[in-house]
């Protein structure tokens, strides 16, 4: 696999029984955040922070420690690190706070490129403060979301504007630094879904500029966990819901209860090996076997690839159809021959009439992760030409 020939080797549950392509809801876990989470429960550390003893500092540093580490995974500072236990639960809460001083005049800009998590928190919103959520469309012929679309809908009355980095449908990468420069322009902030975006391309969230960046460790290569980056000024102005001893600034506000150490611990190990490894030779490696797949798609008959027909600009994910088959019975008969795929909306529910697709099949989708490989991609192709045929 190129420069990252062995990396497979890191992934303790592959093997070559199954070519994975499900990568996009969660990956397998690299195996220095399976030994870091296991070492933790071993350590005797296990307590909870501020404490006067040993085990409690433990827990101090390793949360100070993980917040360092996603900050130079992400170009974030460190101070604004949330950690909770999903993106969906971290957009809840965010909406939740920033609920308390929206109301009727106010608008946010949604877009219809978007993953759930990134949209009912804010229509949820609407419904209790009585704001306006106005959804972006984007381009239903090449599956792409033009800067236009967003910042025509931004306005005077904007308070928030909430954009995918990449969407985990169709993998499309919007312009997403000129649409927060527009927005800030408008007076109004950004949130940032980068879920998809993390795992497959370097982020500066300060050259970004955005307000608040959200990813999933379990995209990554560790464990299920959620990690949200406020901007820390921000962070302590939020109105956040939360117990009375809870912390009155910082990321504390936000997070509900006692983290899960361990998984801390995970977050930590699985952005190193990004780190360690490096997005620019990652995103590479998955752009050859990313390459292999949408042509070979392309080329079977009886197949059409939905959203974007080409690599430019995207993750290396996509949806796909075949002619007078469900989505369902497609992956049903592709799992019968080792391959995993999804099948479906994969929540992102606004999407799927745009691209043409019922709203609750969808379509199949298939993912390449970094330990994807050329033989993966190539029982992928065979088996979906054994299926249309």
């Amino acid at each position: 696999m190129d420069g990252l020939h062995d990396i497979r080797a890191r992934f303790p549950a592959i093997d070559g029984d199954w070519a994975r392509f499900d990568g996009p809801a969660g990956t397998q876990v690299v195996d220095a955040a399976i030994d870091a989470a296991a070492d933790w429960q071993r350590s005797g550390n296990n307590a909870n922070s501020h404490g006067s003893f040993a085990a409690a500092a433990a827990c101090d540093a390793l949360v100070e420690r993980t917040s360092a580490t996603m900050g130079r995974l992400l170009g974030a500072d460190p101070g604004g690190m949330v950690f909770g236990p999903s993106t969906t639960a971290n957009m809840m809460a965010l909406t939740r706070a920033i609920g308390r001083r929206l109301g009727p005049g106010d608008e946010v800009v949604c877009t219809t490129l978007d993953h759930d998590s990134n949209v009912s928190p804010w229509l949820l919103l609407a419904e209790d403060t009585g704001c306006t959520v106005r959804m972006a469309g984007f381009d239903a012929d090449t599956g792409r979301l033009p800067t236009e679309a967003v910042l025509d809908l931004v306005g005077p009355s904007t308070r928030w504007v909430a954009v995918t980095g990449s969407s985990n449908a169709v993998g499309t990468i919007p312009d997403v630094a000129a649409i927060v420069a527009g927005a800030h322009d408008a007076g109004a902030r950004v949130v940032v879904d980068g879920v998809h975006l993390t795992p497959h391309r370097a982020v500066d969230v300060t050259t970004l500029g955005c307000d608040v960046y959200t990813t999933s460790s379990y995209k990554w290569y560790g464990p299920h966990a959620g990690i949200m980056w406020v901007e820390p000024g921000l962070l302590d102005d939020l109105d956040a819901y939360k117990v009375r001893p809870a912390p009155d600034r910082g990321p504390g506000r936000l997070q509900y209860g006692t983290p899960s150490w361990e998984g801390l611990a995970g977050i930590d190990a699985a952005a190193g090996f990004l780190l360690d490894v490096g997005l620019d030779r990652i995103e590479a490696s998955e752009a050859e076997r990313f390459d292999r797949l949408l042509g070979g798609l392309h080329d079977l008959a009886g197949v059409r690839v939905v959203g974007p027909q080409d690599a430019a600009d995207r993750a290396p994910t996509l949806m796909f159809e075949v002619v007078g088959m469900a989505p369902l019975a497609v992956a049903d008969a592709l799992a019968e021959r080792r391959v995993a795929v999804w099948d479906g909306h994969n929540y992102a529910v606004e999407a799927m009439e745009p691209l043409g697709l019922d709203a609750e099949a969808g379509a199949v989708r298939a993912g390449i992760s970094v330990y994807t490989t050329d033989d993966d991609v190539d029982r992928l192709l065979a088996a979906v030409a054994d299926v249309a045929a």
